[in-house]
């Protein structure tokens, strides 16, 4: 966990799958660079060198979020969570159990998750990890990427642990839904995303639930702190300027 401090406000970035905060680090240069305060987290389960890694849980997950923001905001700055892809489900978790936990929310191509919502039951039983995919199996996603990307993405990759994601997941607060939202779309359109959570689709449901949210598109692959990072920076700062004013 890297924490770079200023006078604005604090930032947490949180990645998806099999990344640590590593992943951030172009992000985190270039909104230090604005001034902001900013935490990379890597997520109980996604750090190579934890000798319990792979039976981490959601839960673990959800309680290292709220002490990444409670730490964050220890200085009375307001707190912004950035979540990217699978990092919205224990994000989701934490708002369900305290909606005034961050003053935004920004999920960059992700999205809120369900009650009873399961990221993959597909394994079986007696599976401990799962797996980056093989590349050709991840298609447009990898819009942007360089060679180099790639390669570091496939060398650093740490395995999800199983119990993370076929943990269902249980919300019970509908204040959860007030928290002011913003969604980065990348990899589909944002009115392709918003079409898909009007329709139900079990990964964007929740969306439409949503009562304080902002669409910004961002058009590239699912990993745009690679793609796209200077970019991504400069959405995420003017997201965090809109609770400043």
């Amino acid at each position: 966990m890297e924490t770079i401090t200023t006078t604005q406000t604090s930032i947490v970035l949180v990645p998806g799958h099999w990344l640590g905060g590593w992943a951030w680090d172009a992000v985190v240069a270039d909104l230090r660079s604005r001034g902001h305060r900013v935490t990379a987290v890597t997520l109980p389960g996604l750090d190579p060198e934890d000798p319990e890694r792979a039976s981490r849980t959601l839960a673990d997950q959800a309680d290292a979020l709220r002490l990444a923001v409670r730490t964050a905001g220890n200085d009375g700055s307001p707190v912004v969570l950035v979540v990217h892809s699978g990092a919205g489900v224990p994000a989701s978790v934490l708002l369900d159990q305290n909606p005034t936990a961050v003053t935004r929310i920004i999920y960059v191509d992700s999205g809120p998750a369900s009650n009873g919502f399961v990221v993959d039951a597909s394994g079986p039983p007696d599976q401990q990890e799962v797996m980056l995919p093989p590349f050709d199996q991840l298609g447009a996603s990898l819009d942007g990427l360089s060679r180099r990307d790639l390669e570091l993405f496939r060398q650093r990759a740490v395995p999800m642990p199983a119990n993370v994601v076929r943990a269902p997941l249980h919300l019970q607060h509908d204040s959860r839904r007030d928290v002011p939202s913003t969604i980065i779309a990348c990899s589909y359109p944002s009115e392709v995303l918003m079409q898909m959570a009007r329709e139900g689709d079990p990964m964007m449901a929740e969306v439409a639930t949503l009562r304080n949210l902002e669409l910004v598109d961002l058009p590239t692959g699912h990993w745009p702190m690679w793609s796209r990072p200077v970019d991504l920076s400069i959405v995420i700062d003017e997201a965090t300027a809109k609770d400043r004013r």
